[in-house]
Parts: structure tokens; C-alpha cells; sequence
């Protein structure tokens, strides 16, 4: 089946990574097609946000369903398809396990079968995780790393991975795997700690509230910007040969210091108001979590530029944006 060159199909285009990737893509002249499971009820507010909703095709597709995947795939014909979709949140995998490593490993596969089946000409990137390497300790991981996931999502990423790799191998598949440590961007929902962090700090020094309660703040993560992952995404498939990438700033830090940033640049004190509770901790979660990224530079030509102070300082400006352009109560 002969592919358009210039046409890219976006699994999971609603979400943080989705829109940044279909606002990059559209930028280099490509036509930019996108799913949801119901494309009329799709939460399309980060593609509004970034003024590009009416410059994409959505298209209403059940990544669990191969002949939903494959009737989208046959009516699309793009040379580069992107699997970005499936539930994303950690902490919300614990509660959803069965549905959650479903919505990844078989998503996953359903997007190659109909690939396969159709005998398209594509290349195709899938999402994976740091979770997949858990605790890593303070040896970086690379992509040689082992895997020992801790979650439910992560157990279903690195199944995801290991498909991918599969049918790259077994099939001639063009398939990538980016092993994203964690980006973080304003799209990014409310759940996310980094969004509750600098909301909670924000509604403290606005003086909406007095505390802001966490869970422990222990925990060592590596955070980037995420308008700058979804570059990486991109010249994966631009590749002679297809391969999986480790995609982090290389730089990690303790929770507890992504917290104190955030109140030091609103002038506040964060142990005035931050609580730590056990409550909130995970029934598995990892401790120390550190990324190598050396390969990405040396074959992508790619490197993170905005570290944690960055992120955070990007994260606080857009809250007050938002915050300054809300309708008044």
C-alpha cells in the first residue's frame, strides 16, 4: 500500500505530547492527522491552546479495536505514524492495572499489525518510559539498561517496547521505542505533581489557601521541557536505521528541590507551607531515577537545553497567563 510522504497519523494527538508533536510537524509542511476515541467529545484543548485545532484532521479511532486502528491507518496512508495514545498516569495505573497495561501493549501491537497487514511503507515511533528501567540508582540508564518496572504502566510500557523491537526484528519493521524521562509542559493535566506543585504554590502566595500537601519528597526524577522531547520524536523516523532512544536532560534532582525552586520564586519559604504525607506514596514507586542520553545527541544531533529551573520558571509563567486570562468568577 503506497503512502503520502508528507502525511503524519498522531495516535493519542489530544494529549501534552500529541499537540506539541502535531504544532512541530505542522511547522516543517506536513499534513497532520490525529485520534481520539470520539473526536466530538475529545478534551482538544491543548491543540485550541496552541492554535492549531482547525490545521488538523481528527479522526474517531479505538486504539483496542485493530479493525478501528486499521480502517483509520488504510483511510490516512501516512508515512509516519506516531503512537503517543493510552492512559499515562502512573499513580492512576495502581488503580486501573488490567486496563491500563491492555490500553499500552495491545494498542501498541494493533498500530504495527496494521501496519503489517496493509503492507504500508511507515515508520512508526511508540511512546516508552523511564519507568520501564526503575530504580536505576545513580547510574544513568541508557538503552542497554535493564528493565524493572515498578507500576502497572510501566509493566505495560516495557511489553509495548519489547513488541515494538519485535516486530522491527521479525517483520522489517521501521520501528522506534523513545524511552522518555520525565517533560513536563502547562498542557499537562492536574493530576501531575509538577502541576499541583506550581498551582498549590500559586493559590499560597495568592493567598487562596495556606498548605500544600504532598506525598514524600524523596524522590529523585530527571525533568525536561517537553515542546523539546517531541523534536526527538521526530528525527527518530528521519533515521537511516531504526532504533530506541533514551530522551532525558541527564541531569536529575530531588523532588523535594523541584518544590523549593518553585516557592523561592514566588519569595516564599516552602517548608512553611509544603506537608509530606506516607499517605500519598505509591504502593511501588521509584526512588532514584537517572537517564543517559549520550546516544540521542550522537545520532539524533539532539539535546535538552531547559532544565528543571527552566521548567519550573516556564511552568509558573504560563499558570499566571492562564490565571490572568480567566474569566472572573
Amino acid at each position: 500500500m503506497q503512502c503520502n510522504e508528507r502525511t503524519a497519523l498522531i495516535f493519542g494527538i489530544t494529549g501534552q505530547d500529541g499537540a506539541y508533536l502535531a504544532d512541530l510537524l505542522l511547522g516543517q509542511g506536513f499534513a497532520v492527522h490525529g485520534t481520539s476515541r470520539d473526536k466530538e467529545n475529545a478534551n482538544v484543548s491543548g491543540l485550541r491552546s496552541l492554535a492549531i485545532l482547525d490545521r488538523v484532521t481528527l479522526h474517531s479511532t479505538s486504539l483496542s479495536d485493530f479493525h478501528s486502528v486499521a480502517s483509520t491507518v488504510r483511510a490516512v496512508a501516512p508515512r509516519y505514524i506516531y503512537n503517543l495514545a493510552a492512559q499515562s498516569s502512573v499513580g492512576l495505573s495502581f488503580d486501573q492495572p488490567v486496563g491500563t497495561i491492555n490500553s499500552i501493549m495491545h494498542g501498541t501491537i494493533n498500530v504495527m499489525e496494521a501496519i503489517r497487514f496493509l503492507g504500508l511503507d511507515a515508520r512508526f515511533y511508540n511512546a516508552s518510559s523511564s519507568e520501564c528501567f526503575g530504580n536505576t540508582g545513580q547510574l544513568p540508564a541508557d538503552e542497554g539498561t535493564q528493565f524493572k518496572p515498578r507500576s502497572p504502566y510501566a509493566v505495560g510500557k516495557a511489553a509495548a517496547f519489547w513488541a515494538v523491537a519485535n516486530y522491527r526484528e521479525a517483520y522489517g519493521l521501521f520501528a522506534c521505542s523513545g524511552l522518555l524521562f520525565n517533560h513536563e509542559s502547562p498542557l499537562r493535566p492536574t493530576r501531575y505533581v509538577t502541576q499541583k506543585i506550581v498551582r498549590g504554590a500559586l493559590d499560597i502566595a495568592e493567598g487562596r489557601s495556606k498548605v500544600l500537601a504532598l506525598g514524600p519528597l524523596d524522590l529523585w526524577r530527571d525533568w525536561g521541557w517537553a515542546p523539546e522531547y517531541v523534536v526527538a520524536m521526530q528525527r527518530m523516523l528521519t533515521l537511516d536505521t531504526p532504533g530506541d532512544f533514551v530522551i532525558a536532560t541527564g541531569q536529575s534532582h530531588k523532588l523535594e528541590d523541584f518544590v523549593a525552586g518553585c516557592f523561592q520564586c514566588l519569595n516564599l519559604n516552602w517548608r512553611d507551607h509544603v506537608h509530606s504525607s506516607e499517605a500519598f506514596r505509591r504502593p511501588t514507586d521509584i526512588s532514584y531515577s537517572s537517564a543517559n542520553p549520550a546516544k540521542a545527541k550522537r545520532l539524533l544531533g539532539w539535546e535538552a537545553t531547559v532544565s528543571m529551573p527552566g521548567v519550573i520558571e516556564r511552568l509558573l509563567e504560563a499558570e499566571h497567563e492562564r490565571r490572568r486570562c480567566a474569566p472572573a468568577p
